[in-house]
């Protein structure tokens, strides 16, 4: 009984096992990412467009959420709103509400549900495998040209003036029209902020380094650096009275419990923001099963991707009930985590609480806490996710995966966020189906002294004049059956000698039937031609595929187990001649 109720709720499994000094260990990681994930709260609800308290709303009820239904033993995954999830939320919602308007809020509010109702649905169908459609590089693309535009759009917040566009081709136009407009202590405030994160999280570690201090002090110092610079911003809140300067405040938080709310279920909306949920699902899955299998490969613990999704859809829906907004795993909270000892979900369960407490106590002090200086502490988070330097080692690896990944930056910048990783993955798709409709295929030869066989333009090898030996390194379907009926013909046309064909299949792990339509009218080609097809190296599934057809007793060939007996059987006194004791040499 208790071994089922675990498979649903993960939580008691830790929960068996729990103690004193485990205890400790995942009080002190939630203090840790509470203190973090404060200033982010805030500043990731007001990325997306929301109230402040959205984002607190968001770091309560969701983690409890995760917490029960999908944490998995010894991976302690930090769930909140995060930058990139904030973003695409503000992309979505735009075309449909001004920010700041209850239509804006409703239209999020039933957003995040989708979010969660699309990953619950993934969950039950075991449909994960549809993140894999989003390739590494495309999702880092993505994720450098979304850091960019964030950073971009936080400009208009330290100047002090409106400027809105959901691209650099908008946004930069029309903040260079409001530079004349910009508010001098706001400026200087925000300027004095971002100087500060910056010192904060460069030479601070490295002279505590110098200290002696200990490494892992340094790391927390920087990444906690967010919390001093708004405690020193509310003080200068109160002694100058910015307030009265014109410096945008953060204005009122309620200081009360997330209220349950029913979002709307209006089919226009959902049908209007539905290809944005799906997106928002995917990438927020995407760098959530990345985060939580890095972090149980260190602490040698296994993730169940279902039961990730299963966590994630609950967690989302619990911020659409609670006013939040979409949320995911944080990179920089879980690496707290992780730092800090925390093995068990039991962690979210405590920033969850800390944070009811930061809500209910802290409310009135961060009503004084200026916009700008938000801003100022998203641009240095998100700018540490450009990597254009990746492009680069990507570019020179594989230039098809390089133009899938510039797809995706330079869409996002100059497009737009779901423009942006669309295009990516719909030039990451063509660019395969195109490398795999033209497939690497290499006429073969036997090395001297072996039962090897290898390409005939890269080693040494000798080949059988009555017997052609063709491998192919890719699966058999549509996109390249009319490629393998040409290349063959091209081969047959060059060697009048050859009286069979052997097809060495040992790259190929699927036959769909394009491609066994393509084989079949090979074989009468073959046929007409003198030459006779057969088969080697063939897998087993590929070999069952085959035996649910006709083809076996259609072509008329024989099926060898390895290319050296099919060689032995068809052309034997060619096959012994070729066995001497010579080493084979590479050529090129």
């Amino acid at each position: 009984m208790f071994s089922k109720l675990a498979n649903w709720l993960p939580l008691l499994t830790s929960l068996c096992s729990y103690n004193r000094e485990q205890a400790g260990r995942d009080l002190l990681a939630a203090l840790l990412v509470s203190l973090l994930l404060t200033p982010q709260a805030l500043a990731y609800a007001q990325l997306a467009g929301l109230p402040p308290e959205a984002g607190l709303y968001a770091s309560i009820l969701p983690l409890l959420a995760y917490a029960l239904f999908g944490g998995s033993p010894g991976v302690a995954v930090a769930i909140g709103p995060v930058a990139i999830l904030a973003l695409m939320t503000a992309a979505a919602l735009a075309p449909l509400a001004a920010p700041g308007t209850a239509a804006y809020m409703t239209a999020a509010l039933s957003l995040t549900l989708l979010v969660g109702g699309i990953l619950l649905l993934l969950a039950v169908l075991r449909l994960g495998f549809f993140a894999n459609f989003l390739s590494h590089p495309v999702i880092a693309g993505f994720v450098s040209g979304s850091a960019l535009l964030i950073a971009c759009s936080q400009l208009r917040h330290l100047l002090g003036v409106k400027a809105d566009g959901q691209n650099l081709l908008e946004l930069l136009p029309a903040l260079y029209r409001q530079l004349p407009y910009s508010h001098g202590p706001t400026l200087l405030l925000g300027l004095g902020s971002l100087l500060l994160l910056l010192l904060l999280r460069g030479p601070l570690p490295w002279l505590l380094t110098r200290l002696r201090v200990p490494a892992a002090v340094g790391r927390w110092a920087a990444r906690l650096a967010p919390l001093l610079v708004i405690g020193l911003a509310i003080a200068l809140v109160m002694l100058f009275d910015l307030d009265a300067q014109g410096v945008r405040l953060v204005g009122r938080v309620p200081q009360a419990l997330p209220q349950l709310l029913l979002p709307s279920l209006e089919l226009e909306l959902l049908k209007a923001l539905l290809p944005s949920a799906l997106l928002i699902a995917l990438v927020g899955f995407v760098e959530s099963i990345s985060i939580a299998q890095s972090m149980a490969a260190r602490t040698r613990h296994s993730v169940n991707p279902d039961r990730e999704l299963l966590g994630q859809g609950v967690a989302n829906l619990a911020a659409a009930f609670s006013g939040g907004l979409p949320v995911a795993a944080s990179f920089s909270r879980s690496a707290i985590s992780l730092e800090s000892g925390a093995r068990t979900p039991l962690v979210g369960v405590f920033t969850a609480l800390l944070m009811l407490l930061v809500l209910l106590g802290l409310s009135p002090l961060l009503q004084q806490l200026p916009q700008v200086v938000l801003a100022a502490s998203i641009m240095v988070a998100v700018l540490s996710l450009v990597g254009l330097r990746g492009l680069w080692r990507t570019w020179r690896f594989s230039w098809q995966d390089g133009a899938a990944q510039a797809a995706a930056l330079f869409g996002v910048l100059l497009i737009g966020v779901e423009a942006g990783i669309l295009l990516g993955v719909g030039l990451s798709l063509l660019l395969f189906f195109w490398r795999t409709s033209r497939p690497h295929m290499a006429v073969v030869g036997q090395l001297p002294g072996s039962e090897h066989f290898r390409n005939v333009l890269r080693f040494a090898v000798r080949e059988s004049p009555t017997v052609l030996s063709l491998r192919v390194d890719e699966s058999l379907y549509f996109p390249n059956a009319r490629f393998l009926e040409e290349r063959i013909a091209e081969l047959i046309a060059s060697r009048p000698a050859v009286r069979d064909l052997v097809l060495m299949c040992s790259g190929v792990n699927l036959i769909d039937a394009s491609a066994l339509d393509s084989l079949l009218t090979i074989v009468e080609r073959l046929r007409s031609a003198g030459v006779q097809l057969h088969l080697s190296e063939v897998k087993g599934p590929v070999m069952d595929q085959l035996k649910r057809s006709d083809f076996l007793q259609r072509f008329a060939g024989q099926v060898f187990v390895s290319q050296y007996q099919a060689l032995l059987a068809l052309d034997p006194a060619s096959c012994a001649a070729l066995s001497s004791t010579l080493q084979p040499e590479l050529t090129r």
